[in-house]
């Protein structure tokens, strides 16, 4: 005879290792079945929004890259196409290509760091990067190099390799010449190499078989693989659903939070469904634009073909979040590939910014951050001064589609046996960082609670 007295037990992990930041996750399970997992982001809010308001407009560039010492160049470049667009400004030239350079040394750094230091130990049996150096020293090592001939590209552009201060609106403080470009390309070189080296080490990885059913959210811009601008496409889940984008002054129509109870970090859906930005993201939406050695490395690494265009075969859409290593790896080949480039068309421009005159209006900006669409709003007054503010980062965008994945894992991973603490724990973590969240980015990692009732 069963006891009929509701039984619970609590799990509870005090850290969740190789992410940025600091969060927990609850999950209620009944009768062996998952019915709820909230990952709780419990980092102090950090009130950017609030304290920029009465701030000049010059300011938001360099007091939002503060928000993460991982993807700095990402804000500022997102506060600068919001402010540049209320002002009725537009960058281009040599100006905007040394735009796009610096956010390629920020791709490479930040991707190359989440795949070699956080990702890739799960895949090969290692806690961490310490163990990984024992049994893989040369990838290591190979990681490190990358890594530095990123932070290279941002230190020489930005002025320092963590939180630039080269950077302002219009443009840059200072342009280099083509004699101190000329290092980087010979750096570049080399590390063009070990990003090929690396695409084809984790196409050696083992993934489980995994899908998740989020629409994915990109930006897209005709002709290029969207990094600094681009519109707002979304490739829904449901295909009774066409692909469609939007203009960015909607963005907050389509993308909208809400406060929940468990987070510091707001919680969003796109038109009322969870969705998923990021580096898988990219891939459906645009990875027909990356370059034809991109697209090389693609299918070295089993990706296979991109779709024609975001909605065009669909087979071809990785939804697997274990893989999305590898299109980080496709990703850090790309950017490399496109800062030589940038550098060997490279002609100093007459000036380094473009002038940005205060008015009064608003303003939309985004960009592509390593973990996904990054999205800046800025209101300003008569003389220039902020009156509203508004930052969507991405993994605020992706927390209630990763909750979903938690969920359908443990119960998988229920439904084989895989009930105790320590392998629910080591099944939650692996599947938190294949997203790669940046948590103090999105605090407006894993202390696990169980609670199971029978």
């Amino acid at each position: 005879m069963s006891d009929p007295t509701p039984r619970s037990q609590e799990l509870r992990i005090p850290s969740l290792a190789r992410v940025e930041g600091e969060t927990a996750l609850h999950l209620r399970i009944h009768d062996g079945t998952v019915i709820e997992a909230r990952l709780k982001i419990y980092e102090p809010p950090r009130f950017f929004e609030a304290f920029l308001r009465g701030r000049a407009h010059t300011e938001p560039p360099d007091l939002t890259s503060r928000i993460c010492g991982i993807c700095p160049v990402a804000y500022q470049m997102s506060a600068c196409r919001a402010i540049e667009d209320a002002c009725g400004v537009v960058v281009d030239g040599q100006v905007a290509a040394l735009r796009r350079l610096l956010y390629c040394g920020e791709w490479i750094e930040s991707q190359t760091l989440h795949i070699h230091m956080l990702h890739a130990p799960d895949f090969l049996g290692e806690d961490d990067v310490i163990g990984l150096s024992r049994s893989h020293l040369e990838h290591v090592k190979r990681g490190l190099r990358l890594k530095q001939a990123g932070n290279a590209v941002v230190e020489l552009l930005g002025g320092r390799a963590i939180h630039p201060v080269n950077v302002r609106i219009g443009g840059f403080h200072r342009a280099p010449t083509r004699a101190e470009l000329r290092p980087l390309e010979e750096r570049l070189r080399t590390a063009l190499d070990d990003a090929w080296d690396t695409v084809r080490w984790v196409a050696g990885f083992e993934f489980p078989d995994a899908e998740y059913d989020a629409d994915l959210l990109a930006l897209a811009e005709e002709g290029t693989y969207a990094i600094e601008s681009g519109v707002p496409t979304v490739l829904p889940y449901d295909e009774r659903l066409p692909p469609y984008c939007f203009p960015l002054r909607d963005f907050t129509d389509h993308v909208v939070e809400e406060q929940v109870s468990h987070s510091t970090a707001l919680h969003s859906r796109l038109d009322g469904r969870r969705h998923l930005t990021g580096s898988l993201a990219r891939w459906a939406v645009s990875g027909h634009l990356l370059s034809p050695l991109a697209l090389e490395a693609a299918r070295e690494a089993g990706l296979g073909d991109p779709p024609s265009r975001a909605g065009a075969g669909r087979g071809e859409v990785c939804r697997n979040p274990y893989r999305s290593i590898l299109v980080r790896a496709v990703e850090v080949l790309y950017a490399v590939e496109e800062a030589l480039r940038i550098i060997t068309e490279y002609e100093r421009p007459a000036r380094p910014y473009v002038e940005v005159p205060a008015r009064a209006g608003t303003g939309h900006g985004a960009t592509e951050a390593p973990r996904g669409l990054l999205y800046h709003r800025y209101a300003f007054d008569d003389g220039g001064r902020v009156t509203d503010a508004r930052i969507v980062p991405p993994t605020a965008q992706n927390q209630g589609a990763i909750e979903e994945d938690l969920r359908r894992l443990v119960q998988a991973g229920l439904d084989r046996g895989e009930g105790s603490e320590a392998e629910l724990t080591r099944l939650c973590e692996r599947a938190v960082r294949n997203h790669d969240p940046c948590i103090s980015c999105s605090a407006h990692f894993l202390e696990l609670d169980i609670e199971r009732t029978h």
